[in-house]
């Protein structure tokens, strides 16, 4: 049974920090590209950062320009947990956020139960 379960979420004031977590069950998730994506009511989901499978040292890194600078996606392949921290929060960074996992040669993505982060002014 495939599960991604995010924590970390809640509520900040501007300005503030919060980590994501996602810990991945049922995948090889050595080979997993993983990432975070946020929603808003009314509006589609949007993509914020992914970080692909760790060969040797390097991982491939993605942001979304919104958050360049202030967000840090990161992975433990020990365990099987990829990672945001957010620092310089701002009221626009409110949304639930997803954690996403997707394999080499698949269309597929898996998704989690989404976590709130809410981030007062």
């Amino acid at each position: 049974q495939v599960q991604l379960i995010e924590s970390g979420g809640g509520l900040v004031q501007t300005g503030g920090s919060l980590r994501l977590s996602c810990a991945v069950s049922g995948l090889p998730f050595t080979t997993l590209t993983m990432g975070w994506s946020r929603q808003v009511p009314g509006k589609e989901r949007e993509f914020v950062a992914e970080i692909g499978k760790t060969i040797g040292t390097y991982n491939s890194i993605a942001y979304v320009d919104s958050v360049k600078g202030r967000f840090t996606i990161s992975r433990d392949d020990v365990k099987n947990t990829v990672y945001l921290q957010m620092n310089n929060l701002k009221p626009e960074d409110t949304a639930v956020y997803f954690c996403k996992a997707s394999a080499p040669g698949s269309q597929y993505i898996h998704w989690g139960q989404g976590t709130q982060v809410t981030v007062s002014s």
